[in-house]
């Protein structure tokens, strides 16, 4: 299995008010999921830590708190699971020192998204990775996130950055106004001509399904937190369970409703606050949420601790 497959991770990066990372927090985050790992009937555990991802706030870190970040983590999984990073930055020669960092540093994959101020044509953005492989032997991950980028790859784009040696993956989000399994089979299509290109979708709501239809990889930001709970819903997916998946995502219906209205990122501040985890707050000027809108996370954590 490559890299780039089953369920990937995400957790918050914890920082200080000056924008350092805090190394003890970090390491708690990253024991529940290292922890989530083999069973005792012999499933496998999370497949891999997505670290400095969105909700891992890598926009707003400095370089030098990102190769901390990185080293830390490297450090402290000690190869037990993949690592994979993301080194998106506005200017391509900033996103080659950092995938040079990572790489220096321990990482297993990248993750690229290619952020800008200016609206990036198509060439810009292949010339953008097709400058980033060249720096570096690890393996790529394509971020599709319109959400926050404000560009969306679209098939052909993603058809000529599949043929470069090193890009082995994309992350997509979730389809609007097309069925997941539609836009899986497009997808493929799109990408058949490199062997093992893996294809996997953000979006936590709707990655259930995605594994359902054969995608291949969850990139799970309530895994970065709950990996427990996360890998329950996973393993079903990937089994075809459907019977089983609708069950298990009951449970995680109260904590979709809040990502859908604030963002994965508030939501896993405010629940890693609840559970003790840190005392840290969102980069700003993201704000953390209300006193209110706290009660409710708790609310939904208690809801899912109740999956047995």
């Amino acid at each position: 299995m490559s890299l780039f497959h089953g369920l990937s991770a995400f957790p918050i990066t914890p920082t200080d008010k000056d924008g350092r990372v805090n190394g003890d927090e970090l390491f708690l985050l990253l024991d529940r999921i290292v922890k989530a790992g083999p069973d005792s009937r012999g499933n496998t555990g999370v497949n891999s830590i997505g670290l400095l991802g969105s909700t891992g706030g890598y926009a707003y870190l400095t370089r030098a708190e990102r190769q901390r970040a990185v080293a830390m983590a490297a450090d402290f999984i000690g190869g037990r699971i993949p690592l994979i990073v993301g080194i998106g930055a506005l200017r391509t020669d900033e996103v080659q020192e950092l995938a040079k960092d990572a790489r220096d540093a321990g990482a297993d994959g990248l993750l690229l998204a290619p952020v800008s101020y200016t609206p990036l044509t198509e060439a810009e953005v292949y010339q953008h990775f097709l400058a980033v492989a060249g720096v570096t032997d690890l393996p790529i991950c394509i971020y599709n996130n319109p959400g926050t980028t404000h560009f969306t790859f679209s098939l052909d784009l993603l058809k000529r950055l599949s043929q470069i040696d090193s890009i082995a993956a994309v992350k997509m989000p979730l389809p609007q106004g097309q069925e997941i399994e539609d836009n899986l089979a497009q997808l493929r299509q799109n990408t058949a001509d490199k062997d093992g290109f893996a294809v996997g979708y953000s979006g936590d709501w709707g990655c259930a399904a995605g594994l359902l239809a054969g995608a291949d990889t969850w990139y799970s930001v309530v895994g970065g937190l709950f990996p427990s709970q996360a890998l329950k819903l996973a393993r079903a997916a990937q089994g075809g369970d459907t019977q089983t998946v609708q069950h298990i995502d009951q449970f995680f219906q109260p904590l979709w409703t809040l990502f859908k209205e604030f963002g994965g990122m508030r939501v896993m501040y405010a629940a890693a606050n609840i559970l003790s985890l840190t005392d840290a707050s969102p980069h700003l000027p993201v704000l953390p949420l209300s006193p209110a809108d706290k009660e409710r996370v708790r609310k939904a954590i208690k809801t899912l601790n109740e999956l047995s």
